[in-house]
């Protein structure tokens, strides 16, 4: 792939204002403080505008006002983060799939492979399963009995895609991900023991989902879990079975999703936040990180808990309790206040 441009070429791709020379040559993105001549810089954060007076960058994308202060060249965009964005896949050096399948690749002869596909190493494809043109599943990965990839996947190596599980196009799946795994359901045998709930649902991921490394989407009980199109999921996520997670989401690392929460569209939810069980949480909800929910949201807004140190259960319950109270407290001692006065 070309990785070499004129800033003329990249102008024209984003639609971009260009202020200087057109026929400066672009071969790569970096910071402002570590662009060197090649290199298109942008400007996203005004925090960071004191390195645009040392920046070494070829070029840099910035906002109107920026450039007229600036004396290098520059694409003027009223949303450099987002042109930035955009330009990184001229760029990108990660291996192209050459549209070939490895022979120790193990795939069922029912499984239809559609035009364009890329199959790794040891992948294994099993009975019945749809894999969509232009798919690449890289090495030692497992597709399950009937399950469908859409067109233009990519599938990591080392994912686990169970049976029964249904994933859009354009869908990104990155390794140590597995896909449609038991959810937890058992039920008390009455004997100290635990009877197991088999999950009979499966899964459904929408189009131009991205999945990080190592997150597990269950399947479910007896409904599938969903994931709707556009969500974005981090490293290290956990969403259980029956879940629905509307469209447009993002998830950051370490979040856990327990059994049947239903999430709206266009939620962000904060590293290490946590939804219990059955709750259902409206469309244009952000939980700051660590946020700990426990009862459903209906109004859209920013939410998050409050972080106190280690302490005993019950001490902790009471706290709590007590923090959830503050506001009301505060209020009753103004009204003394202002009696006493």
């Amino acid at each position: 792939m070309k990785h070499d441009y004129s800033l003329g070429e990249i102008a024209a791709f984003l639609n971009a204002e260009l202020r200087g020379d057109a026929d400066v040559r672009i071969s790569g993105l970096n910071s402002l403080d570590s662009a060197a001549a090649g290199d298109l810089a942008f400007l996203a954060n005004p925090k960071y505008i004191s390195q645009l007076t040392d920046t070494r960058a070829g070029a840099v994308i910035l906002k109107s006002d920026q450039a007229d202060s600036f004396a290098g060249n520059s694409l003027v965009l009223d949303n450099p983060y987002l042109g930035y964005a955009r330009i990184s896949a001229w760029f990108n050096r990660a291996p192209v799939p050459g549209g070939s399948i490895h022979p120790s690749a193990v795939i069922h002869p029912s499984v239809d492979l559609k035009d364009d596909v890329s199959i790794g190493p040891n992948v294994v494809v099993d009975e019945g399963a749809i894999i969509g043109s232009g798919c690449s599943i890289a090495a030692n990965s497992f597709i399950g009995s009937r399950s469908v990839l859409g067109a233009d996947c990519l599938i990591a190596a080392n994912v686990s895609v169970y049976h029964d599980v249904v994933i859009g196009g354009g869908v990104t799946v990155h390794s140590g991900s597995v896909i449609g795994a038991d959810g937890f359901g058992f039920a008390p045998n009455g004997e100290g023991g635990w009877q197991k709930i088999h999950q009979l649902g499966g899964v459904r991921i929408g189009d131009r989902v991205e999945i990080g490394a190592c997150s597990t989407v269950d399947r479910g009980a007896l409904e599938d879990t969903v994931v709707g199109n556009s969500v974005i999921i981090d490293n290290h996520v956990q969403i259980a079975h029956n879940c629905v997670v509307g469209d447009g989401t993002a998830i950051a690392a370490f979040c856990a999703l327990a059994g049947s929460v239903k999430l709206g569209r266009n939620c962000v939810l904060g590293g290490y936040a946590t939804v219990v069980g059955h709750l259902s949480i409206c469309d244009n909800v952000i939980l700051t990180a660590h946020a700990y929910v426990t009862k459903s949201i209906s109004k859209p807004g920013s939410y998050s808990s409050s972080t106190t140190p280690l302490m005993e259960s019950l001490k902790w319950r009471k706290t709590a309790v007590r923090i959830g109270q503050l506001e009301d407290i505060v209020q009753r001692l103004k009204r003394l206040e202002d009696n006493k006065n």
